[in-house]
């Protein structure tokens, strides 16, 4: 008996919780049975009860109202005033005088009442709901008197596999049950195909991703509009000598730049235009001496893996200069090559930043204060400007952030305004400056978020080192 008691407390928790996460074994319809009945009955309420003490609301009233009447408001005083006094007016019990003196009057309109709502109620009471007429329990219930409570209860029977203890079930067929054959003897868990599984390892978007699509929607909150930067590969022309960089430049050299063997060369150019870059490096211009040496269309023609996304700006700013001139802001994230060394501070591949504003009259401190906006937007606030060389920017500005998890200063990007020379052989109007700046995609995301936060930016655990300790972006080369 003790057990079997044990069992239905078990099961009444159970079926007792609103929100059941784990059918108990005991519960299961094996062990045993369970048969749900239910069953109604009328109740008074706590007002249905005073009725039966008192007397209902409308007889209460009649009872107070003497014979020469009682004035409204003092009747509306009473506890069942407002009540008894609709009831008893629907019943044809009292009258209301609104000529009386001194104002409406309540008057009795019968001599005596029978107060049936009140023999009803007893009735209930008294266990005879059903000798009421349905419409009855209906009115009584709509004046909140009477309630149907509904009775839940539990039949319980002993199952097939009734056991006042609960024996663990095996979830798995293992080769020692097979060797023993004690399988045999074990009890296993029925299958639950409706079961999750364990949710398989995903991929997670890259960091660096992540941070460029971070620094594409600052240039567009900026008002820039995106490069097309889909050729890696790129003529000599317009990586070198558009940007006004000599033929002997280092950069040019096979140790730091990835040449084509096929195709090797080039055969689409304006040609008004490599025209006056010919002569702008040979013999100068535009107030420029240039650079005084044989230029040689041949080295221009050389296809190349593209060293950065600058070429991309001279194009667009040459397509600028073909139409009439309006300010225009232009940015490109994309990747860039280099036959460097692979050490800790130089890789052959990584991404470049690029920003160019074309406007009238820019100043080197409006390239400095857009750097700030852009960088803030970033959430480096710390910067420092240092001036530097590039061949086709002057004046030029290398940008550095304060690392705190390095305590130093990290080079971020370089800068500068365009040189004429670059700018006036392609047409565009002598006023017009254009403001540049480039950086490389790795640095940035290692400085704003640091290797912890990289790691959790990939979603799990990686291996990173902090490899960043040089500059990886560098116009001049």
């Amino acid at each position: 008996m003790l057990g079997a008691h044990a069992v239905l407390l078990e099961c009444s928790h159970l079926w007792a919780g609103e929100h059941q996460a784990e059918v108990s074994p005991v519960c299961s319809p094996q062990v045993i049975e369970a048969e749900q009945r239910s069953s109604k009955r009328w109740e008074l309420t706590p007002e249905g009860k005073e009725i039966v003490q008192e007397g209902s609301h409308e007889a209460r009233v009649f009872d107070s109202i003497p014979a020469e009447g009682l004035p409204q408001s003092e009747l509306m005083k009473l506890p069942s005033g407002k009540v008894g006094f609709s009831k008893a007016m629907s019943n044809k019990w009292v009258r209301l005088d609104k000529n009386a003196d001194g104002g409406p009057r309540v008057f009795r309109a019968v001599e005596s009442v029978q107060d049936s709502v009140r023999e009803k109620l007893q009735l209930v009471q008294q266990g005879e709901a059903e000798s009421l007429e349905e419409k009855d329990r209906n009115e009584l219930k709509k004046r909140k008197l009477l309630m149907e409570v509904i009775i839940k209860t539990y039949w319980i029977r002993k199952g097939s596999a009734f056991s006042t203890t609960v024996t663990k079930q095996e979830t798995d067929l293992t080769p020692e049950m097979l060797a023993s054959g004690s399988w045999r003897d074990l009890k296993f868990k029925a299958y639950n195909f409706e079961a999750l599984g364990i949710m398989p390892e995903s991929g997670h978007l890259h960091p660096l991703l992540k941070v460029r699509t971070q620094f594409r929607q600052i240039f567009l909150e900026m008002g820039f509009t995106e490069m097309p930067t889909n050729n890696f590969i790129e003529s000599s022309f317009w990586n070198f000598d558009a940007l006004f960089q000599p033929q002997q430049h280092p950069a040019r050299d096979q140790h730091d730049t990835f040449f084509l063997q096929d195709p090797a060369e080039a055969t689409d150019f304006p040609m008004d235009y490599l025209k006056r870059v010919k002569k702008i490096h040979s013999q100068g211009g535009y107030g420029s001496q240039g650079y005084k040496y044989d230029w040689k269309l041949e080295e221009a023609r050389k296809n190349i893996l593209r060293t950065h996304t600058t070429a991309v700006s001279a194009r667009m700013l040459y397509r600028l200069a073909q139409q009439k001139f309006t300010p225009a802001k232009y940015f490109s994230i994309d990747r860039v090559f280099r036959n460097e060394t692979l050490d800790a501070t130089h890789l052959a591949e990584f991404h470049q930043i690029e920003g160019v504003v074309a406007d009238y009259g820019l100043t080197l401190g409006d390239l400095m204060g857009t750097l700030r906006e852009f960088f803030t937007k970033l959430g480096i606030s710390q910067l420092r400007f240092k001036p530097a060389y590039n061949p086709y920017t002057e004046p030029s500005m290398e940008v550095f952030s304060y690392h705190r998890g390095l305590q130093k200063w990290v080079e971020v990007g370089n800068s500068g305004i365009f040189r004429p020379e670059m700018l006036l052989p392609m047409g565009l109007p002598e006023g017009v400056s254009v403001i540049a700046w480039g950086l490389s995609l790795e640095r940035p995301t290692m400085i704003k978020y640091g290797i912890n936060n990289i790691r959790e930016l990939v979603g799990h655990k990686v291996n990173l080192q902090m490899v960043y300790d040089g500059p990886l972006c560098r116009l001049d080369s």
